[in-house]
């Protein structure tokens, strides 16, 4: 088997029948990290000791028969969001002090602890998660593993590369506007925002109704997989939904050829690189042939980006109205505008943008009754180069101007999963997108496989 691009499926396999161990899976994992994060910059923390003691654990549980879970001795990473007992959580940030306790996991922390999973350390962010690329004043840019002058996306970029460049097998992103979505489709990999509240947050996010957690893997049922560690409920957040009622690792499985879904190639208002709307139209064309009726049609909303704006600027300033006197110099000019952008707002424009984000939802969930999935581009553009918010040239504003397909769904609080549909002719990946109703993870993740399928991505 292949070490080092591995699906998480196939190192549990090999586990089973003693082919691999833990602690093999998790030194090869280490050692793409040395090779390539120097050149990608995934990784803000890599915890080399404690992922192989951990590893040593798992072995023993597998070798006595009693694994923990089902992903037990998979490498896999943490977006620095996430609070983690005994690493520094500094999002991104300068304005956060790392020398404080660090004594608290996360939810989805402690749910990859619970179920065996080898962590190796800690992927990159934007500050505060803020834009759709991942570069900071504390660590730099984050580059795309099959294209190192590209942006690897963001915010959840770090996790993108990670897994794409066969760092870990998995990783668990966030998503307020499109960040696990953004870098799966350029980096070439999956990335799912489930239905607001399947995985539980804690602290609570700024970002409020917008925010989400999410697997990120290479393939679609590692996708399922993880989301079965992660869906628990947790107590600290009042949000959190009811555990699933089966697993979504069976549920990838169904059979979904038959069923009624949407193409809108634009959402009625976005313009597409040409390149990009030839290959996801090829790849909706080969879910038709394999038993999906499809039919073109616009679910029927102008672009809401306007709302979507206050409610991100307001919890963008809320968020950094809690940090120390004097940090606005610290904090990364971009961020700081939102800042400044988000103060310009009361509480009745943020209460008329949440209104405009639950007629949205309503608009959606009629759209719904008559489509079981919508599917788009993730995208309108590949990777473009690092080191900047919007294309180069573009004369874009800022990075929700390039990501019209994504934070509307944020807003709907709809799961939403880019899979790979192919590469441009210039050998970077371009991503599709399914939703689904809200609560219907399973029927996202079912034909996310059907895809996978028909259009295998080495």
């Amino acid at each position: 088997m292949n070490d080092t691009k591995s699906t998480a499926s196939e190192l549990v396999a090999a586990y089973a029948t003693g082919e691999l161990s833990p602690v093999e899976a998790t030194q090869n994992a280490l050692r793409v990290i040395e090779e390539r994060d120097g050149e990608t910059n995934a990784y803000c923390l890599v915890d080399a000791d404690g992922a192989l003691e951990q590893a040593k654990a798992s072995e023993i549980r597998w070798r006595d028969g009693n694994p923990i879970g089902w992903l037990d001795g998979v490498p896999a990473s943490i977006k620095d969001m996430f609070l983690t007992q005994g690493w520094p959580t500094l999002r991104g940030s300068r304005c956060i002090d790392p020398d404080q306790p660090w004594d608290v996991d996360s939810p989805v922390t402690a749910r990859l602890r619970e179920n065996g999973l080898v962590l190796l350390g800690k992927t990159t962010t934007p500050e505060l998660a803020w834009k759709g690329v991942t570069d900071n004043t504390l660590t730099g840019i984050t580059r795309n593993p099959h294209d190192l002058s590209t942006t690897a996306g963001g915010s959840s970029g770090g996790s993108a590369a990670a897994v794409a460049a066969g760092m870990g097998e998995l990783s668990v992103g966030t998503d307020g506007g499109g960040s696990i979505r953004i870098p799966a489709s350029f980096c070439g990999i999956v990335g799912l925002k489930p239905t607001h509240g399947r995985i539980p947050l804690f602290p609570a996010s700024p970002f409020g109704p917008l925010s989400h957690a999410g697997p990120m893997a290479r393939s679609v049922d590692d996708t399922a997989l993880l989301l079965d560690v992660l869906a628990m409920p947790d107590y600290r957040d009042p949000a959190a939904l009811a555990p699933p009622v089966s697993t979504f690792r069976e549920a990838v499985r169904r059979d979904v050829r038959g069923l009624n879904a949407a193409f809108s190639p634009t959402l009625g208002y976005v313009d597409v690189d040409p390149e990009v709307a030839a290959i996801v139209k090829a790849a909706v064309e080969s879910l038709g042939d394999a038993g999906l009726h499809i039919e073109e049609a616009d679910p029927g909303f102008t672009d809401p980006k306007d709302a979507f704006d206050i409610l991100w600027s307001t919890g963008a300033a809320k968020w950094l109205d809690t940090f120390p006197t004097g940090s606005d110099a610290m904090v990364d000019p971009g961020l700081r505008k939102v800042w400044e952008f988000g103060k310009t707002f009361s509480a009745s424009d943020y209460l008329g943008a949440n209104a405009e984000r639950a007629a949205l939802g309503i608009l959606m969930g009629e759209f719904h009754t008559r489509y079981d999935v919508l599917i788009t581009p993730t995208l309108p553009i590949a990777a473009f180069e690092a080191g900047h918010e919007v294309p180069p040239g573009s004369g874009l504003s800022g990075w929700p101007d390039w990501t019209p397909f994504t934070y509307p769904f944020n807003m709907t609080q709809q799961p939403a999963i880019s899979v790979p549909a192919g590469r441009t002719s210039g050998g970077l990946p371009v991503g599709l997108q399914i939703i689904g109703p809200r609560h219907s993870d399973d029927l996202v993740l079912a034909v996310a496989k059907l895809l996978e399928e028909v259009r295998p991505w080495p």
